[in-house]
């Protein structure tokens, strides 16, 4: 099994969430199973089968994220020497070459990636376009509407 890439951050995040499954979350559902067992038949009981339900999504998730961090390679970009190419985990602030805007974005795992925050997949077209370029590269980015050419103004380690 191919290791995926996570920034430390990420994985920080996953493990959070995990704790909370499984010190708050499950023992919640615990609980609510139990106090829905004691209202009698459970074939009519709707809190008895929405405490199930909500069961099966939570072992599920933390099935999910035990199973993203065993299989995963943080990556702190911070520790790395800085080259000014763009690798993985790098804060990226390009000019768009048509509109003259800038655009920052850091290179993520794919379970990390939100635009709205910056955060782009590694595995995106932006990102594959940039990877290995260096401050003041040109790259061109296959869009849906078309090309789009950026210049490369800065690479961060953040």
């Amino acid at each position: 099994m191919q290791s995926v890439p996570m920034t430390l951050n990420g994985a920080e995040k996953l493990r959070a969430e995990l704790t909370e499954l499984k010190s708050v979350t499950r023992p919640r559902i615990i609980e609510a199973i139990a106090d829905a067992r004691e209202h009698g038949d459970l074939k009519e009981n709707a809190e008895y089968h929405a405490a199930r339900e909500q069961q099966s999504f939570c072992e599920g998730r933390i099935n999910e994220i035990e199973g993203k961090l065993s299989g995963c390679q943080i990556i702190d970009v911070t520790k790395i020497e800085p080259t000014g190419k763009v690798i993985f985990g790098t804060t990226v602030t390009m000019l768009n070459l048509d509109t003259d805007k800038s655009v920052t974005y850091q290179i993520v795992g794919d379970d990390e990636a939100n635009v709205t925050a910056g955060k782009i997949s590694v595995s995106s077209p932006i990102a594959r376009a940039m990877m290995g370029k260096a401050e003041g590269d040109e790259i061109v980015v296959k869009a849906p509407a078309g090309d789009v050419e950026y210049e490369i103004e800065k690479v961060e380690h953040l």
